[in-house]
């Protein structure tokens, strides 16, 4: 899995780690944002973002949008961001060898995750 960095306005600029992110079409992004988080309520104040990938062999860009919250679950909001431009950052002058290397703590927060990524 890739995490990826959200960035939202609503104030002073706001980046937090994300690790929903999955690509629905060729101008969606869908995600899962808990309730309770700050990002959330920036994107429903403003919902101009950008979602920042870097990842293994040069996956390195950043899409820009704006998100739309599609449904309120129990927990989580799931969020589509509609893609209007994307700013390519690779380089032939670097290569990325590798992404964020990340892991579940628990089991339980593992299974919820799965859970997440199944519904969006």
């Amino acid at each position: 899995m890739t995490v990826a960095v959200l960035s939202t306005g609503a104030g002073e600029p706001h980046a937090i780690p994300v690790s929903t992110a999955v690509r629905r079409g060729p101008r969606t992004i869908a995600l899962a944002l808990a309730l309770g988080r700050e990002s959330l309520a920036r994107l429903r104040e403003d919902p101009r973002c950008a979602l920042t990938v870097i990842a293994a062999g040069n996956t390195v860009f950043t899409a820009i949008g704006r998100a739309v919250t599609i449904s309120d679950g129990d927990r989580v909001a799931r969020v589509e961001i509609e893609v209007d431009r994307l700013q390519d950052h690779a380089r032939d002058t670097f290569l990325i060898e590798d992404g964020v290397r990340w892991h579940w703590t628990t089991a339980d927060a593992e299974r919820a995750d799965a859970k997440v990524r199944a519904e969006l």
